[in-house]
């Protein structure tokens, strides 16, 4: 067993071996239940992990108990930046058939919902998968995905207004690039584009173009949080599971950051912006959400 004390070589090597028995035994490990394809911000991490507090969930391959940390990534990224590395390693990250039983299994990778690609790919791949959706107040998303960008050192601009009026520049043709399916990667598509992965709707409409609505479960971030019990038991029973109490432990809020203010004219602006895509996306689903309401 590996543990946390040994130098970041060996663990490196570790992560290295495991990874190629997962390769090697891929034919014995079923493709994924679910994708939780985003969006980025929108609490898809707290989520997931809240759903794996679930009995009839598995994280996946390996997990902690063989390597430490592993499971601090819930996302493969395999349909968006990691596809060229084929379906062997795809499913190397999950359990084998034989440990699953009845349980389900799936990741979470927050840029699916945006990625161009991501859509197509999954639903020639894995089209029996379900797919989850967390979505957040599209100007409260922007807001978090800057200051995440800004903690990290990974935003230059030192005002989020400086880099939403950037935006267009840094995003002109890197959609259309990424589309070509050359394997081309764009850091600006997926970390800077603030205000674009809160236009929910077209981006849902790609996913719902290779998946059936009832094989689609959208849950709003603001419900989540305030009732992450009754959330958990509707992804459960769209998973086809009974419904199970929660560990306190799976309900911690991740990614949580501390509360700062918007200014009231960028809010409205966003707000502004973001009107018709909530519509459009209100009127796609056949439902409201809390950022909408009175």
């Amino acid at each position: 067993m590996i543990t946390a004390t040994l130098p970041g070589p060996v663990i490196a090597a570790g992560r290295t071996a495991i990874r190629g028995y997962g390769m090697g035994t891929a034919p014995l490990r079923p493709d994924p239940d679910f994708l939780l394809i985003g969006a980025k911000r929108g609490g898809s991490t707290s989520l997931y992990y809240t759903l794996l507090g679930h009995p009839g969930i598995m994280p996946l391959f390996p997990g902690a108990r063989l390597l430490p940390k592993a499971n601090d990534t819930k996302g493969v990224h395999y349909f968006d930046s990691h596809y060229d590395r084929g379906r062997a390693w795809y499913r190397s990250h999950f359990p084998a058939a034989a440990r699953r039983r009845s349980r389900k299994v799936g990741e979470g990778s927050p840029y699916y919902l945006f990625h161009p690609l991501a859509a197509e790919r999954a639903g020639r791949d894995v089209p029996h998968a379900r797919i989850l959706l967390i979505l957040r107040d599209p100007v409260e998303r922007a807001f978090s995905h800057y200051r995440e960008r800004r903690r990290q050192h990974a935003e230059e601009l030192a005002s989020f207004e400086d880099a939403l009026a950037a935006e267009p520049g840094r995003l002109a043709g890197e959609a259309e690039r990424v589309a070509a399916g050359t394997g081309y990667r764009s850091y600006a598509h997926e970390q800077q584009s603030y205000r674009a992965q809160g236009e929910y709707a077209p981006h849902l409409r790609r996913w719902m173009a290779h998946f059936p609505a009832e094989r689609i479960k959208v849950l709003a971030a603001e419900e989540f949080y305030a009732d992450p019990q009754r959330s958990c038991d509707e992804v459960a029973a769209f998973l086809g599971l009974p419904p199970a109490p929660l560990p306190p432990s799976a309900t911690r809020v991740w990614n949580a950051a501390p509360s700062q203010d918007l200014k009231p004219e960028t809010r409205r602006s966003l707000a502004e912006h973001y009107a018709p895509f909530n519509a459009d996306l209100e009127a796609l689903l056949g439902r409201t959400f809390p950022w909408t309401r009175p």
